[in-house]
């Protein structure tokens, strides 16, 4: 079995086809992973499908067969054409993938290099996963260490420092048009997690911000979090906020457009929309005079500008997720050693328990004499079994560890013991 990673993010798609085949809800991730999981090549999956990215993390006995079924699965989901999704889609495996999902979790592979939703956006795919018992051991293993590397990224260097994310380069694109931007009004729809994020940003920047959302208390509870005054403003009002501000930035979770050529209005001031939802919130037909509008593929110049910056930072980045990606698998061959160990050990203590009580039946020894016996036993296999056992550990760093844990099993007639999953459960759980 392999590590697999299907991928599809703004590096090999564009925003057209991550809007059909972005997941708006759990029904429909629980949905599709049941059905990929009805493959007998694929085993565990984790689905993580943010506005830049769909990401399927599985585990495969047949990596062709996997992919092309998951794909299958992707296209009919989504209208794609399967030819074409298959030809785009990045494939990993096994190291690749390991490295792959590791640098996604550490900010490395995001539209915003150092953007800090995304391993939280993991951490919530892994738990959906894990809460509906669609994966087990091995991807457990695998996400502890990707949470774990994106941790030192972060520790190591300034990468995610500050507040770097699609919201955030909206908000610095905004203020980089208007310039001043004192008593400027600014819009924004939605009430969830990146909207937060986004009035954060425009506070932080000097807008005066109103909130719009269909769920007025939520709206309502927003705004009540921030220590400077947040309007709220009734979403049948949409149409007239619209006309009147400037600035606008919608991330709402809808499947469709909110705003479109019938209810978006025309206006005599100098407007700029800022769509950071996928699916987009806004018509992509909609043209107005003094209307700006970007979606999130718009805001490359500020990216391109972020990675300049960051660039060494990113290298440094990059050398600890290609450090961790070998540790992880120095870590897996240890986990298979560990129990050939420990077998060996037990193995000796049978034989000693055997040949004791076998030699006093006999008369061969007195039982009186039994523990002193058992003690010298157990000292002659420690000893001899020390040296084999070092080499042994040593040799899971090696790539014939798999040959030579196999001739071992064979030699001393050990059984293969893989239940491991108990003692090696992800301590990354934790909401924070």
């Amino acid at each position: 079995m392999s590590y697999l990673i299907i991928s599809f993010s703004h590096k090999n798609i564009d925003l057209k086809m991550r809007e059909k085949l972005a997941f708006n809800s759990f029904e429909d991730k629980e949905r599709f992973i049941k059905l990929i999981l009805e493959n007998e090549t694929t085993k565990e999956a984790v689905l993580l499908s943010t506005c830049n990215r769909v990401e399927i993390i599985t585990r495969s006995s047949n990596i062709k067969q996997s992919s092309k079924d998951i794909i299958e699965k992707l296209a009919t989901y989504s209208g794609l054409d399967f030819d074409i999704l298959y030809k785009r889609a990045d494939i990993y495996d096994n190291d690749g993938a390991v490295h792959h999902l590791f640098s996604v979790a550490s900010a490395l592979d995001s539209l915003v290099i150092g953007e800090t939703q995304i391993v939280g956006q993991l951490k919530d795919a892994f738990r959906f996963s894990q809460a509906k018992g669609y994966c087990a051991t091995n991807i457990t293993r695998v996400m502890h260490y990707a949470f774990k590397c994106a941790a030192n990224v972060r520790n190591a260097t300034s990468l995610g420092t500050g507040s770097v994310s699609v919201a955030s380069t909206a908000v610095a694109k905004a203020k980089d048009i208007i310039g001043n931007t004192k008593g400027i009004k600014a819009l924004v729809i939605g009430a969830g997690e990146m909207s937060e994020l986004t009035v954060k940003h425009l506070i932080s920047s000097g807008f005066d911000v109103t909130i719009t959302s269909r769920d007025m208390k939520k709206a309502q509870n927003l705004a009540s979090t921030f220590e400077v005054h947040v309007n709220v403003e009734p979403y049948s009002e949409l149409s007239k906020l619209l006309e009147k501000t400037p600035i606008m930035i919608t991330a709402t979770s809808a499947p469709y457009p909110i705003i479109t050529k019938e209810n978006a209005p025309s206006s005599s001031i100098d407007r700029y929309w800022f769509d950071i939802a996928v699916p987009r919130d806004i018509d992509e037909d909609i043209s107005l005079s003094n209307l700006e509008i970007y979606s999130v593929d718009d805001l490359q110049d500020i990216v391109n500008e972020n990675m300049s910056l960051r660039a060494e930072q990113a290298k440094t980045a990059y050398g600890i997720v290609s450090r961790m990606s070998m540790e992880f698998f120095e870590w897996l061959k240890s986990l298979e050693i560990e129990p050939v160990v420990k077998n060996l050990y037990i193995k000796g203590e049978e034989i000693i328990d055997k040949k004791v009580k076998n030699a006093i039946k006999k008369g061969f020894i007195s039982a009186k004499d039994e523990e002193n016996i058992r003690k010298l036993c157990q000292t002659v296999i420690t000893e001899y079994l020390h040296n084999p056992s070092r080499q042994l550990k040593d040799i899971s760093k090696n790539m014939e560890c798999d040959v030579v844990i196999g001739t071992v099993q064979n030699m001393f007639g050990l059984s293969n013991d893989s239940n491991l999953s108990n003692k090696y459960k992800c301590d990354h759980l934790t909401k924070n």
